[in-house]
């Protein structure tokens, strides 16, 4: 029997060579707003195809400057995703805007491109059974909440694996509507040979696409994120309302607009820039883990996979989530594999029924079935790039032991 270990759920993948990036940065005068960071946007840019990129201090703060670039305001409705981290809907809120969720496909676990364009329908027929849902969130503090005003479109690219974005970039054309993707788990991800952030070619949407670095993503600044775009005119205003409103016009202490403090700092952009020249190293070495799982665990019948769409030309995997069949009891296993060092998760739990969205807006189980159905299966197993083959069979080894053993 294979002696009880300790998997970590996730570890960063750091080497001398990002320690000696930011232990360089602070023998230097330059701990924010310096040329590292600059370095690391125009490197960034360069290799997800945009023309800019801005950094800001996590994903969450680059999705919430979209939100308000897209002109997102009071009562205005975006329509995005209940399976998600948390962050892509709550940016919405920020804003007194509505999220309008839609379903997602169930084998992508992204939003659905029909559902998104049967929602655009919906949202603006007068009598439509999402309109006259909205009168349900008068009490979200509204006074005069318009319904009628769509704004952006939300997408997430859940787990590594890219939305299918090309319907969805047509719906929001027919419609003058922005885009905004939360590629937050996504960075390196292709869709159809393009690399998500890279713009399509005869791209004329308010388009933008945020990263983030958290210690478990592909690459790691500790914390921050970045925002990429080819609009000039919301490059501009990324950079002003990271930093307080000030325009690239404004005196010392003067300031344009209403802005925030979301700038990525000079330690953080060096620990980025030192990873980034490893991307595709780690990006390899992700994909190594994933096929280890995936080899371990295709014979288990009481186990699905994770599934990778034709239209995904690489799959930058952030996590490894497995499905469990419907009559395995998924908080046994956890406790389980925790009795062996092993940590797991359930990934994700809907938005739509955490205590502040039901209590806010009324709403229920059911609403979203194949959301619900997703996350009542789904468990994400320890996942790194420093993961060894060893570690990965011992998971799932103890998987398959506490699979074939129920309580």
């Amino acid at each position: 029997m294979t002696a009880r270990q300790h998997i970590p759920m996730s570890s960063p993948d750091i080497t001398a060579a990002e320690i000696k990036a930011v232990s360089q940065v602070l023998q230097t005068p330059y701990l924010s707003i310096g040329p590292r960071l600059a370095e690391f946007e125009e490197r960034f840019a360069a290799y997800v195809g945009a023309r800019y990129a801005i950094g800001v201090s996590s994903g969450t703060a680059g999705l919430h400057l979209c939100v308000v670039a897209a002109g997102v305001g009071k009562g205005d409705l975006v329509i995005t995703t209940p399976f998600s981290f948390i962050a892509s809907a709550n940016v919405i809120l920020y804003e007194r805007a509505i999220p309008i969720f839609v379903d997602i496909d169930p084998h992508t676990l992204n939003i659905d491109p029909a559902q998104v364009a049967e929602a655009v329908e919906a949202v603006r027929s007068p009598k439509s059974k999402v309109r006259s849902q909205l009168s349900s969130f008068r009490r979200f503090a509204y006074s005069e909440l318009k319904t009628s005003d769509l704004k952006a479109i939300l997408p997430v690219h859940a787990f590594g694996q890219p939305a299918d974005m090309d319907p969805i970039l047509d719906v929001a054309r027919q419609h003058n509507l922005a885009v905004i993707e939360d590629a937050c788990e996504a960075f390196g991800t292709e869709y159809k040979g393009r690399r998500i952030g890279a713009p399509p070619a005869t791209c004329d949407l308010r388009l933008a696409t945020c990263f983030a670095f958290y210690p478990n993503k592909q690459i790691t600044t500790g914390e921050g994120g970045m925002i990429v775009t080819n609009n000039d005119n919301w490059d501009a205003l990324f950079r002003s309302l990271r930093n307080q409103g000030r325009d690239v016009f404004d005196a010392w202490l003067s300031h344009s607009r209403l802005g925030y403090n979301y700038r990525l700092d000079e330690m953080s952009a060096a620990l980025g820039l030192a990873q980034l020249g490893r991307i595709e190293e780690l990006l390899a070495k992700r994909e190594q883990v994933a096929a280890w799982y995936n080899e371990h665990l295709a014979d288990v019948e009481l186990v699905e996979t994770p599934y990778v769409a034709p239209t995904t030309t690489r799959m930058s995997w952030f996590v490894y989530v497995v499905r469990l069949a419907p009559e395995i009891n998924r908080n046994a296993v956890i406790a389980g594999l925790e009795e062996q060092g092993i940590p797991s998760r359930p990934y994700f739990t809907p938005i739509h029924l955490q205590p502040f969205y039901r209590e806010t807006f009324s709403y229920k189980e059911g609403d979203f079935p194949i959301t619900e159905a997703v996350a009542r299966s789904t468990l994400a197993l320890p996942f790194s790039s420093v993961m060894t083959e060893e570690q990965v069979e011992y998971v799932c080894e103890n998987l398959v032991k506490v699979l074939e053993s129920p309580p």
